[in-house]
């Protein structure tokens, strides 16, 4: 069936139906570890009929994390998370999860409590407030180190249940970094042209697929633009893909786009609440920058569905192999619009928030557009106790962790 909402295939991956739940930080996994709720969440999403649901932003390395609070796969987490795929599995879907490091974009010290390292030596405006304003170049041995974990934590992934892995090469993070010629200032092995900009993603990627096998899935996420002068353009993504297409290591390309550090509003578009960003800062340096200085730095971006279309028609019209679409889908007829666009899978992040059983319901023909506004409340939610729905009103009173 060539339906959105009926089955597919992804590589060697069954799935009840072509959406995906985009890896979008869920804010619960309480100082690193697994939680009750982002069993429950990813539980809902399968049930709700979500092909392949993403479970984000894992760091491979206790010294890859961006802060305290993003999942670790270490021992404390492990079983929390065998029992998502499970449940997942018993509601028809199947699950997936990211893997990433932070790389300069951090305010953590390692266990060794060395700060936080990039491609190149740079100002970490994120981790200012943490007392890590400067991040130091990786030497060789950070490298190869980093390269093993993404294979480790892939083994872990696959262990425990996932059915597959994704890679983030994206939104500024390290391997987006590497890829980047705005933070990549290396003349190395490891940088100095497109060619050696893409050697760690490469590496990372085969690594992954090694630990994996042919069993199991890997998506790549990558930038379609950095969003800033200076940064990656689309020219050079088209190539990026070519060359992984050309690798066979990956599954399934996710195209999005934006850097953290820069732009971080350009892969969502929409509302900018940075009243309650700065209430969900954990520290009074970083509260009281973000209302001073939030609306300076941080740009706005107008909401408009599919808004990564233009963009990733330039990629399906270059590639062969799988590629989803993804960026601010909401509406059922969007969604059927990018299968005749021959986009293979669709990915959701807000409009799946908002309405966990869209699929569902839209294979009923019983909803034809998700409640979601993008007024991005959501991103702030998630800092305030977990991602959530500012449409289901107040949150909770109490939640476990």
């Amino acid at each position: 069936m060539n339906d959105v909402f009926g089955p597919a295939t992804l590589g060697p991956l069954a799935l009840s139906s072509r959406v995906i739940k985009a890896a979008t930080y869920e804010g619960m996994s309480p100082h690193g570890v697994a939680s009750a709720e982002l069993v429950q969440l990813h539980e809902r999403l399968a049930r709700g009929g979500v092909g392949l649901t993403t479970v984000a932003y894992c760091a491979v390395d206790p010294r890859g994390r961006t802060f305290p609070h993003q999942l670790l796969l270490d021992e404390r987490s492990m079983p929390v998370l065998s029992e998502l795929t499970r449940r997942v599995h018993d509601a028809g879907g199947k699950a997936s999860l990211q893997l990433g490091h932070a790389g300069f974009f951090s305010k953590m010290r390692g266990p060794d409590g060395r700060g936080p390292r990039g491609p190149s030596f740079a100002f970490n405006a994120y981790g200012v407030s943490a007392g890590l304003p400067f991040a130091r170049a990786m030497d060789d041995a950070d490298i190869d180190g980093v390269i093993e974990a993404f294979g480790r934590a892939a083994d872990k992934a696959v262990q425990i249940g996932f059915d597959a892995v994704e890679v983030h090469l994206g939104h500024g993070y390290l391997l987006s970094q590497f890829l980047s010629p705005a933070t990549n200032r290396r003349n190395d092995r490891w940088g100095g042209d497109a060619e050696r900009r893409r050697a760690l993603p490469l590496a990372v990627l085969a690594r992954v697929r090694r630990a994996v096998g042919r069993d199991h899935a890997v998506l790549a996420k990558t930038n379609l633009a950095d969003g800033f002068a200076g940064g990656l353009e689309l020219d050079e993504a088209v190539e990026i893909a070519r060359v992984i297409e050309a690798s066979g290591d990956v599954d399934l390309l996710v195209p999005s786009g934006g850097f953290t550090s820069k732009t971080p509003f350009f892969l969502l578009r929409g509302g900018l609440p940075l009243t309650k960003m700065a209430a969900a800062q954990s520290d009074v340096i970083a509260r009281v920058s973000m209302r001073a200085l939030g609306g300076i730095i941080i740009d706005r971006y107008d909401f408009e569905e599919a808004f990564f279309r233009p963009l990733a028609l330039r990629l399906r019209g270059a590639l062969h192999m799988p590629l989803a679409l993804l960026g601010g889908l909401v509406s059922r007829r969007e969604m059927v619009r990018a299968r005749e666009d021959g986009f293979d899978f669709v990915v959701l992040g807000r409009a799946l928030l908002a309405d966990p059983d869209l699929v569902v319901r839209m294979r009923a023909g019983t909803l034809e557009r998700s409640r979601c506004d993008a007024c991005n409340e959501c991103v702030a939610e998630m800092d305030l106790g977990g991602v959530r729905c500012v449409l289901d009103g107040p949150r909770p009173s109490t939640r476990s962790t």
